[in-house]
């Protein structure tokens, strides 16, 4: 369960606050930043903004009141069978799924053995495994997914008969008490419960790919949880875990898709179509990961250090090969003995909109499709330079 380098984070990630954030770039000046040799690699753990909603937060949420925990109790030992373990390996191969490359969590939705899950939890599987509840494994076809929404749909060979559960017609609402099962920290179809604590929830660095309507819940969900069900008191499907934030002043949020069975995406799904969401080829990484979503004034901070200019943008520091920005020569930085840039450009514009960070730069980005031509305007050795490259879809890297 690989993340790429220029795609906003969906998996299960730790968020750090903005007072946290200033202390890890004082920290990172003070310490001289110890970054020369820096090698690119992909990986989900980047820095993130606290979780915030849009409309209808709910700061602190009610407990739940003892009528509604034997509720959600009940409605757990109904809808487990309808929930599945979603492994990484090849079920075919004895003792290959003893140890699988990834974990996550998925739920039936028909008779004839459809299941959704989040994307980033099968994305780029070359052999994946299902667990029923009685700990039997099963062939899974990724049937269709939508990388943007982080929601896919699997065919599982599961047997007639086996139970799977409704979606629901409308929406839920803040402050419903909500169920969760998946297989988070070692756990095999585990219940956690919780309020809804926001709707139209911002989880991610401005939220770029988070769809409209995305749910926040204060149910403590964690690493392995991820595509798993959401469900309403009813045992209805409300929506597909994809994403948890941890933040020191306000504590873990989780967030899942919102799904209802009038979402055009299941209809797209169903039709097996597979939309991926579009890059150019770019990382930040190493300790350059901290920075994803510096401000200006940071940014004029760090440059001091890393001269970097006067004029706040993003940088990076991987291009990948083949990729549209190796094509249209993007330059990522390259740091001295001193710590100080050699060279590197610094991307102020994405087809004229004003940006400041890494994260801003992947936002705009987000809001292309695959096969979209943009400009971009670069700054390298301080001055401006207009570059066009043309966005692919992530499957097209082979990664």
């Amino acid at each position: 369960m690989t993340a790429e380098t220029d795609r906003l984070p969906r998996r299960d990630v730790r968020g750090r606050d903005s007072k946290f954030h200033r202390l890890l770039v004082s920290g990172l000046l003070l310490g001289g930043l110890a970054l020369s040799g820096v090698q690119a690699q992909d990986t989900p753990l980047t820095a993130q903004k606290p979780a915030q909603s849009k409309s209808s937060a709910v700061n602190t949420p009610k407990p739940l009141t003892d009528a509604e925990k034997q509720t959600l109790k009940t409605l757990f030992s109904k809808v487990r069978p309808a929930t599945l373990r979603i492994e990484q390996c090849d079920n075919k191969v004895p003792g290959a799924c003893d140890e699988p490359d990834g974990i996550g969590s998925a739920v039936l939705i028909s008779a004839d053995g459809l299941a959704l899950t989040a994307y980033h939890v099968v994305e780029g599987a070359s052999k994946l495994s299902a667990q029923t509840v009685d700990k039997k494994r099963y062939a899974v076809e990724v049937v269709g997914y939508n990388d943007q929404d982080d929601l896919a749909l699997l065919r599982v060979s599961v047997p007639g008969g086996t139970p799977f559960l409704p979606i629901a017609s409308a929406r839920p609402s803040v402050g419903d008490a909500v169920l969760a099962v998946g297989n988070g920290g070692g756990g095999f179809l585990t219940a956690k419960s919780g309020r809804l604590t926001g709707l139209e929830a911002d989880a991610g660095p401005g939220g770029a790919t988070f769809p409209p309507g995305t749910l926040q819940m204060s149910a403590p969900l964690v690493p392995g949880d991820s595509g798993g069900p959401i469900l309403n008191v009813k045992g209805e499907l409300t929506g597909i875990v994809s994403y948890i934030s941890i933040s020191r002043e306000k504590g873990p949020a989780s967030f899942a898709v919102p799904v209802t069975a009038s979402d055009a995406r299941l209809v797209d799904l169903r039709a097996g179509k597979k939309l991926d969401a579009p890059i150019i080829g770019i990382g930040l990484n190493g300790t350059f990961r901290s920075l994803v979503t510096i401000d200006a004034t940071d940014f004029k901070q760090i440059s001091e250090l890393l001269k970097l200019g006067d004029t706040p943008g993003a940088f990076f520091t991987s291009v990948n090969q083949g990729s549209p920005a190796e094509k249209a020569g993007l330059q990522p930085l390259q740091l001295n003995d001193r710590n100080q840039r050699v060279s590197g450009d610094i991307v102020t514009e994405v087809n004229g909109k004003r940006i400041i960070n890494f994260d801003e730069f992947q936002y705009t980005v987000r809001s292309y499709k695959p096969g979209d031509t943009i400009t971009l305007t670069v700054l390298r050795n301080s001055k401006p330079l207009m570059v066009k490259l043309t966005l692919i879809g992530r499957s097209q890297t082979g990664r």
